[in-house]
């Protein structure tokens, strides 16, 4: 007789369901304690111990010494490999038989030579499937190898996850052994889990949510663990259940397997390769077991370290990306930051990894992929449509801890009014597992709902790499449309943004910026990885603007596009969203140092190889080649070597009318003065020109004042900027009652996240460092340079010695300055107050520059407390303004009429020693009449951080100025001169010109080099179908709207022989 239904407490029933699928409770009676069966151990375990991470085919040829489960191994980035002898019992015939391994580090598992599993207990894979059903005839005895890292899936912090490693910490294999695995258990499971998610999800009043839990008590009613005859019946109701479909508004879930890897953060660079492996081989597996299972990879660097370390590997990546399950994402080489690399940097992010996407998996992706980058700079969309992609995928502004981001789908419209579709998955998350709370979280976050219907849903354990698993696959299989829950697909980022394309009418849109409002330390801290970028920018952008030259001017010369590939991939390279941000451990900021010292030292000999190209390498007596690497005339006073390893100071004026990107030759090594041309101009030294130099430093009363005829400084006895004058107008820059050039010091504890925030209470902190008067004494005394230096005892661990430099016909003053910083947890910055008052600031961002308020009147004011900016900020009123220069800083602030740079922070994880020692660096103050634009801002930051090259010259240099390029217009600024990547034969040029001013404007290009041919092209340096532009004795007609990016494709003609 069946038993008569009976009345249900809530709690109770679904506890009941909970102690039946408890990993925990009562394991011996319950079903989760039947998901293995039989087990018995390894035949044999015996394992070898190495500081080196080894390829396959030499580890297998090492001593192995016997082992056994429960033997510590170690240190921390030590691997331990393991042979693995198996027998599998012969009565386990017809049966899923598995290796279970559980141990600290991650482990990834080879067969015959290849890798087939990676195994993580953070990442819940901890079993390898041996056979799916064990055979009459398959082998009974196999050897596998375990290559365990030691290291876990986040590292090896010590104590918390983001501390620095601990160097002595020792690893455990806790289980080794055959088992076998009860797939109709699994199932069950998986089902009884997905019920009780619905029950709990749902609530108490809801129909569907009694639904589930009563289906769930029903099958722990029919299930009888130890009496598997009892399992399909339970397996029938939960079928019953979720065959009952929904409605046909039922929000659209796209599911997609991703696995957010870290290209470096707290583990080193070598060992991100391997984790690249542990997860995509997983990955594979996946793909085989699932056909409709569909995985989204970013990252070229990634994939191109997997097809040089595991070629095996990456030809199977190539077979499941024509199958259409593993998808390339993001058209980038690395998930970069997107605050501080420089607009062309950004642009060979897309360069480099789209043309690897296309190389290897033969299209381009039309996606950019980057969900965990701390912040959006407002040029991405233009960039990204200009390198053929229109859609956007992150999530990281769920992050902000002020106010909540308005929207998931939108249109995000950049600086020049370029917009992409773009859309953040509801769920903020790109590490989902499949349960019922995320799906419904997914729909009930959406802030978009009435406008789109669909959502991605991106599954997978991330950041440390790991990736999906099958319990997750199998989790959203079963839900793929069921009644009381959306609609789930697995699904494609391009079936995504097609879903979401077909709904875009409604959708709303977003100008400007995604700022996030946390990590904001990030701008700061690592000053010497923050320089790096910022000099390694610059060398690359000199190497290829010479080498253009040399190549347009000399039949022999090679360009050097290999070596520029190497040396770009490099900086890309460290321009992963943490590292250049400073967000890593210290065993990553010394490769990434490392990688700098390489491009500058690589890149130097290139620059040498093009001067004595451009030099023709004729022999005669050495001199010098002043190279003028912008886009404009200057004059400016330069330090020329003298015999001996002296220096002396030379006046470099540009010769010609409208000279730019200029060459000048010097034949002797140590004048006092010389000319030099703009942009690429060559021209020959002179004497010293007479009248060139200013009035020298006067000091009185301690203080000292400083005069070119364009600005007056003042500095008080500690060196201190009391008075900043322009000449001509008398007008005083300084703020009054306020001084200027003000180091403060701030306590700096965030909430937990050390190296990457600094909290809006550290304002509160704020500690003017007081200097002793008398420090102050004047330097270089007149003639083209006058300067005062002085010492400031920061505090009794830190001090800093400062110059300030004023140059003839400068129109700012440089504040050259050297630091000893050994601090924990303290922020230094250098205050101005500027006698301007103005709403708001204007900083300069990747090709173009946008305002900020200096206000806090709303909470998405002051939640910008501390923001980015790179060479300059600008205050400005009307007719009048103050801006910043800086030749390495990227954090600033202006509050109010303050302008602050942000210099030095002293965080202690994950990397303890981060920015204790010697710093340098230079940063500049600029007063100006009228706007920042017709004052010439732009170029002065420009020149701060492009000086004047002098280069040996290996014989005579051309014997007039030459200039290769000039542009009519103030407002165009040609960034890039570089060969064309497909430029076989080498006599194709890309120009990249952008509009600064914001700005409608006509401009002429005027070339002196033997074009054949231009034509507009895009980023992806792909032909402008409206075909050559006309070309009228030499010069070109461009026409730019405000920030337009336009790139240039320049066919030379022929080299004669």
């Amino acid at each position: 007789m069946a038993a008569a239904p009976a009345l249900k407490h809530w709690r109770t029933t679904l506890e009941r369901v909970e102690k039946f699928v408890s990993p925990l409770y009562f394991t011996d009676c319950n079903l989760r304690g039947r998901l293995f069966g039989d087990s018995c151990p390894v035949a044999e375990l015996s394992s070898f111990l190495t500081p080196e991470r080894l390829p396959y085919q030499e580890a297998v040829q090492q001593d192995f010494r016997p082992a056994q489960v429960g033997d510590s191994f170690g240190p921390t980035w030590w691997t331990c490999w393991f042979r693995v002898e198996l027998t599998i019992p012969e009565a386990w015939v017809g049966q899923e038989v598995h290796l279970r391994w559980e141990s600290d580090g991650e482990g990834l598992v080879w067969r015959d030579g290849e890798p087939v599993q990676g195994l993580t207990k953070e990442g819940e894979k901890t079993s390898y499937v041996l056979t799916d059903k064990l055979g009459e005839e398959d082998p009974r005895s196999l050897t596998l190898y375990v290559e365990v890292a030691c290291n876990g899936l986040l590292g090896a912090g010590k104590g918390t996850m983001i501390a620095a490693p601990d160097p002595e910490k020792m690893f455990q294999v806790s289980r080794a052994e055959l088992a076998v695995f009860h797939r109709d258990v699994h199932k069950l499971l998986v089902d009884l889990e997905l019920l009780l998610g619905m029950a709990k999800g749902l609530g108490e009043d809801n129909q569907r949510s009694y639904q589930a839990l009563y289906t769930a008590n029903q099958m722990v009613n029919i299930c009888d663990p130890a009496q598997p005859e009892t399992f399909p019946v339970a397996q029938a109701l939960a079928s019953k259940f979720f065959g009952q479909r929904g409605g046909e508004s039922q929000h659209t879930i796209h599911a997609l397997g991703h696995c957010h890897i870290d290209t470096a953060w707290l583990w080193p660079f070598k060992e991100t390769v391997r984790k690249c492996a542990r997860s995509w081989v997983t990955v594979v597996q996946l793909m085989e077991r699932n056909p409709e299972f569909i995985f989204a990879c970013s990252q070229a660097q990634q994939l191109a370290w997997v097809k040089s370390h595991y070629p095996g590997l990456h030809a199977r990546l190539q077979e499941f990306a024509c199958r259409g399950q593993f998808v390339p994402v993001g058209g980038t080489w690395v998930e970069m930051d997107g605050n501080l690399p420089s607009g062309e940097a950004m642009v060979r992010q897309f360069l480099q990894g789209q043309s690897f996407f296309l190389q290897e998996f033969g299209k381009m992706c039309s996606e950019f992929w980057l969900p965990d980058t701390f912040g959006y700079s407002a040029q991405l969309p233009q960039i990204m449509r200009s390198c053929g992609i229109g859609h956007f995928l992150t999530q990281k502004l769920s992050w902000n801890l002020v106010n909540s981001f308005p929207h998931h789908t939108f249109f995000w419209e950049g600086l020049d009014g370029s917009r992409v579709l773009t859309h953040f998955p509801p769920g903020d998350s790109y590490g989902m597992q499949g349960s019922v709370e995320e799906v419904l979280k997914t729909v009930a976050k959406n802030r978009d709902k009435g406008r789109t219907n669909h959502s991605a849903f991106l599954f997978g354990f991330g950041d440390g790499g790991g990736g999906p698993t099958q319990t997750m696959v199998d989790r959203l299989k079963r839900l793929c449309n069921t009644d009381g829950l959306p609609r789930v697909q697995f699904s494609s980022p391009e079936r995504l943004f097609s879903a979401l394309e077909g709904h875009s009418g409604q959708l709303c849109t977003w100008v400007g910026e995604l700022f996030l409002e946390l990590h904001n330390g990030t701008y700061t801290t690592h000053a010497q990885i923050k320089k790096g970028n910022r000099e390694c920018e610059r060398i690359l952008h000199d190497v290829e603007l010479l080498s253009s030259l040399a190549l347009a001017r000399s039949a022999q010369f090679l360009y050097p596009a290999a070596q520029l590939q190497d040396l770009w991939r490099l900086l890309l390279l460290n321009q992963f969203h943490d590292v250049v941000t400073g967000s890593c451990i210290q065993l990553v900021a010394e490769e990434a140092m490392c990688h700098y010292e390489d491009i500058r030292s690589r890149g130097n000999t290139l620059l040498s190889a093009a001067a004595a190209a451009l030099c023709a390498g004729e022999p005669g007596p050495e001199g010098l080649l002043i190279v003028n690497t912008l886009p404009w005339k200057r004059t400016e006073v330069l330090a020329l070597p003298r015999p001996g390893g002296a220096h002396c100071l030379g006046l470099i004026p540009s010769s010609g009318d409208s000279a730019q990107h200029g060459l000048c030759s010097c034949s002797h090594p140590h004048l006092a003065a010389a000319p030099a041309a703009p942009a690429a101009c060559v021209c020959s030294a002179g004497a010293p020109q007479p009248g060139a130099g200013g009035p020298p430093p006067t000091k009185t009363d301690g203080s000292v004042t400083l005069d070119n005829g364009i600005i007056r400084v003042r500095l008080d006895p500690t060196g201190r900027l009391t008075s900043l004058v322009l000449v001509a107008s008398g007008r005083e820059a300084v703020a009054e009652g306020a001084v200027g050039n003000q180091f403060v010091l701030f306590d700096d504890v965030p909430l937990y996240w050390d190296a990457w925030d600094v909290m809006d209470y550290h304002l509160e902190t704020r500690k003017p460092v007081l200097g002793q008067a008398g420090t102050l004494a004047v330097g270089t005394q007149g003639g083209v340079r006058g300067s005062a230096w002085f010492l400031l005892q920061i505090s009794p661990n830190s001090r800093l010695s400062q110059e300030v430099v004023l140059d003839v016909g400068c129109p700012y003053v440089r504040f050259h300055t050297e630091v000893h910083w050994h601090e924990a947890h303290k922020f230094l910055k250098v205050e101005f107050p500027a006698r301007v008052r103005s709403p708001q600031a204007t900083f300069e961002v990747q090709f173009g520059h946008l305002q900020r308020p200096t206000h806090y009147n709303t909470s998405w004011d002051w939640a910008r407390f501390e923001v980015w900016a790179h060479r300059w900020m600008d205050l400005s009123e009307h007719g009048f303004g103050l801006a910043l220069l800086n030749d390495c800083k990227y954090g600033a602030s202006v509050r109010g009429s303050v302008l602050s740079l942000s210099l030095l922070r002293a965080p202690k994880s994950p990397d303890a020693t981060v920015d204790m020692g010697r710093h340098e660096f230079t940063y500049a103050l600029m007063p100006h009449e009228g706007s920042f634009q017709d004052a010439g801002v732009i170029p002065a930051a420009y020149s701060l951080n492009f000086p004047l090259l002098a280069l040996p010259a290996p014989g005579p240099a051309p014997a007039a100025a030459w200039s290769a390029f000039s542009v009519s217009s103030p407002a165009v600024v040609l960034e890039t001169v570089k060969q064309a990547e497909t430029s076989l034969q080498g006599r194709k040029l890309v120009l990249r010109l952008y509009e600064a001013h914001g700005s409608h404007v006509d401009c002429w290009l005027h070339m002196s080099l033997p074009v054949q041919e231009a034509v507009l092209c895009d980023l992806l340096e792909r032909r402008d179908p409206a075909g050559p532009l006309p070309l009228r004795d030499s010069r070109l007609k461009l026409t730019f709207s405000p920030f337009q990016v336009q790139s240039l494709l320049l066919v030379l003609q022929p080299a004669p022989s």
